[in-house]
């Protein structure tokens, strides 16, 4: 089976290259699922109804998220709703959505996992806990298992990896929205990346207007953040999987710079 994870969509320039791009690159590439990470698709920031539907129109299967969920408070509105939108697992109890789902996709069932790391990030329960009692809540139940892993730090998506090697099928990074190099089959067989990357405005700072960042870093004072317009850059993995086991996965980097 062949699964394209999509890097963190930001803004307008995001969502339409997004929209763009997928429909070429699945039937090119013959991809049978698409996850993608929209918590920056609704002005860099959160969701809203309209970028989440324009998300789905555009090819997303399944739709993760991260410390930026509730920044919309539209979201609230349907996060209960949507099947296929999973935020982060390790808030409290009784926080509003789902921390995973299951994905049917003929007659293989895909687990998709949401979590947040804790270094630089909001103070939320542990990650690791909480992938292994998602772990014992799905045995069974599930052919191959993926993790958004929605962290920070470098070294604690490295750790996510290797605790969840031979345990789920794929990890992968988000938050940074700068693809890295290390996409790699870990010793026991799960796909990895630290970061995918992101669907945003090629000349921009993570999405953001580049004056709007320099002018914050010069002056140390409050900037209004808008984000950037014009071609856009795609970053993405497309994994391989064997939902029986029975063969090595691969993980192929997939960047795509539109012309300025």
């Amino acid at each position: 089976m062949r699964i394209m994870l999509v890097g963190d969509v930001v803004g307008r320039a995001g969502r339409r290259a997004f929209r763009t791009i997928t429909p070429r690159l699945r039937a090119e590439r013959k991809v049978d699922v698409v996850i993608v990470n929209g918590e920056n698709s609704a002005g860099g920031k959160g969701f809203t109804r309209k970028a989440l539907d324009e998300l789905y129109a555009g090819g997303a299967d399944i739709v993760t998220s991260g410390n930026h969920v509730w920044d919309k408070k539209d979201v609230f509105a349907f996060i209960d709703e949507d099947p296929f939108l999973v935020r982060p697992a390790n808030y409290p109890e009784g926080t509003p959505g789902q921390g995973y789902c299951i994905f049917p996709f003929k007659a293989v069932n895909i687990a998709v996992m949401n979590l947040s790391g804790r270094s630089f990030m909001p103070a939320l329960d542990c990650p690791f806990q909480k992938a292994d009692n998602i772990l014992a809540e799905i045995e069974g139940k599930a052919d191959i298992i993926v993790l958004d892993f929605h962290a920070e730090t470098t070294s604690e998506k490295l750790a996510m990896a290797h605790y969840m090697d031979g345990r789920v099928d794929i990890v992968v990074g988000t938050h940074t929205h700068v693809q890295t190099a290390d996409e790699q089959i870990l010793p026991d067989g799960t796909a990895y990346i630290t970061d995918l990357g992101m669907v945003g405005a090629r000349s921009s700072i993570l999405g953001v207007r580049t004056d709007l960042v320099i002018q914050k870093f010069r002056t140390g004072m409050p900037v209004r953040f808008e984000m950037a317009e014009g071609a856009a850059e795609y970053a993405a993995v497309i994994a391989d999987v064997d939902p029986n086991g029975r063969s090595p996965g691969a993980i192929e980097r997939i960047l795509i710079r539109e012309e300025e």
